[in-house]
């Protein structure tokens, strides 16, 4: 059916086809969509690695996460987290990436409502023969409605929704990716800072036994091999020196990228390293898992595919569209305020594809076939994040039991060293032991740091393992959460 112009009916007619369109327009929407169930997944009753028990997951990303990094302790990593929140790269493309996706939301759900338009002309003509002109104006008011009886616009809103939060799950994981990377940067960086110290204080005493030993092969009482050992000794620890300046360069560099600065502007001076780890709290709740943001993000996009569906489906039903008109014409604006010819027009459209050689099945079977492709996203991701705690609980788990030893081990060795160079002294052996044993309590201090580096990373791991740390909102009574908003 299409319009027609009815300058000649009578204002009841009109009204009558106006109310007839509008109770066709405005019958309830049936939506074809199918109803959203978030997939389920079988899981384990408990943690293998810390006893706690399972619980469904169901994305809770909009939790607060509370500032996880303050829990270490560091005054400067707290400043640097916070400079990273408003400059870092990453996070203001994630921010513009869901600015984009809520004016996309915004359109979907203007398409709900009717589009009013005005049009005007006016036109001045003539002729030479004629020897005269004249004028005529023109104005209208049109309206489009095309309303949604089968659900399809309202589907096509769920869908830009569900792509809403999800871009909003994306900017989330964003920041937390550059927080974890900055206090992982931070730490190596501190990391490095006390090896230097070790490293400044190991050249320097042996330089110093070089001094010794050089004094002792000049008054004929030691050998030009203990000189050459104790040379070589010195030049070994200088070289591993300047590789850890160079180290400690390029993640300063890191730490001024991530806080979106250049590096030639940025300067981290050498402080103290602050090993101090968070209290990791026994029997860690799995509802810590709906707070991770890739999976929210996968859930709500089973959810957009599932919208999806049902604006496929919708196609194979007729789409209805009502449009209306009112305008006026005559010789001249001055006439056209006057209003003498006024015209106006309804008109319905009904449109439905008779045949389309499938493409429309095939469109739905696409639609089917990604809303299943979402749903084994979202699956692999939840197994995922459920093995990421595990590993990190058991990295924790056993370098937590590694420390006392390592400490132990370097105790014992420095003890060897002091000995075996007290005996050089006295002549009881050759510098080749003291060069062995001095070796071994090096490597046993540089291993006890690099282990305590290796706890605070795994703890940094483990928070983003668990979506942002460990704070307390699960542990909230339900009135006192709920008034939270969380």
């Amino acid at each position: 059916m299409t319009p027609s112009l009815a300058p000649r009916a009578s204002p009841a007619a009109a009204a009558q086809r106006l109310f007839l369109a509008l109770a066709v327009a405005l019958l309830p929407a049936c939506s074809v969509a199918p109803p959203y169930q978030r997939p389920e997944i079988p899981l384990p009753a408990a943690f293998k690695e810390a006893g706690a028990t399972w619980a469904p997951v169901v994305p809770a990303d909009a939790l607060e996460h509370g500032a996880w990094w303050e829990a270490f302790g560091d005054a400067e990593l707290n400043r640097l987290a916070q400079q990273l929140q408003q400059s870092n790269q990453n996070i203001a493309a994630a921010v513009a990436a869901q600015a984009q996706a809520q004016a996309v939301l915004r359109q979907q759900r203007a398409a709900l409502w009717p589009a009013v338009g005005l049009s005007g002309r006016s036109t001045r003509s003539g002729g030479a023969a004629a020897n005269r002109s004249s004028d005529s104006a023109k104005a209208t008011l049109e309206l489009d409605w095309a309303p949604d009886l089968w659900g399809r616009l309202s589907s096509g809103l769920n869908q830009a929704q569900a792509s809403a939060q999800a871009s909003a799950a994306d900017l989330a994981g964003a920041r937390l990716a550059a927080l974890g990377s900055l206090a992982a940067a931070y730490f190596q960086l501190r990391a490095a800072d006390a090896e230097i110290d070790l490293l400044d204080a190991t050249v320097a005493g042996y330089a110093r036994s070089l001094h010794i030993v050089q004094n002792r092969y000049a008054a004929g009482i030691a050998a030009q091999t203990d000189v050459l050992q104790a040379q070589t000794q010195h030049a070994n620890a200088r070289a591993d020196l300047a590789a850890l300046h160079q180290q400690r360069a390029q993640l300063e560099h890191a730490v001024a990228v991530l806080t979106g600065q250049a590096p030639a502007a940025f300067a981290l001076p050498r402080a103290r390293w602050i090993v101090q780890l968070p209290e990791i709290p026994p029997g860690l709740p799995s509802t810590l898992l709906q707070r991770r943001p890739d999976i929210a993000a996968a859930e709500r996009a089973v959810a957009a595919a599932n919208a999806q569906i049902g604006v496929q489906h919708a196609a194979y039903f007729p789409s209805l569209s009502l449009n209306a008109s009112l305008g006026g014409s005559g010789s001249g604006v001055a006439e056209l305020l006057r209003a003498p010819g006024t015209l106006w027009s309804l008109g319905l459209t009904l449109a439905q594809a008779l045949f389309d050689a499938g493409a429309n099945a095939a469109r739905q079977e696409q639609a089917q076939a990604a809303h299943g492709a979402r749903v084994a996203v979202y699956r692999q991701t939840v197994l995922t994040a459920f093995q990421s705690v595990e590993d990190q609980l058991t990295r924790l788990h056993t370098l937590q039991e590694q420390e006392p030893l390592r400490r132990e081990a370097t105790a014992a060795a420095e003890r060897s060293a002091q000995q075996m160079l007290n005996r050089y002294h006295s002549g009881q052996l050759g510098y080749t032991e003291v060069v062995t044993a001095q070796a071994t309590a090096l490597s046993a201090q540089r291993a006890l740091l690099q282990l305590q580096l290796e706890r605070q990373l795994a703890v940094v791991a483990l928070i983003q393992a668990l979506g942002g740390g460990w704070q307390l909102p699960w542990q909230e009574p339900p009135a006192a959460a709920d008034a939270r908003g969380g």
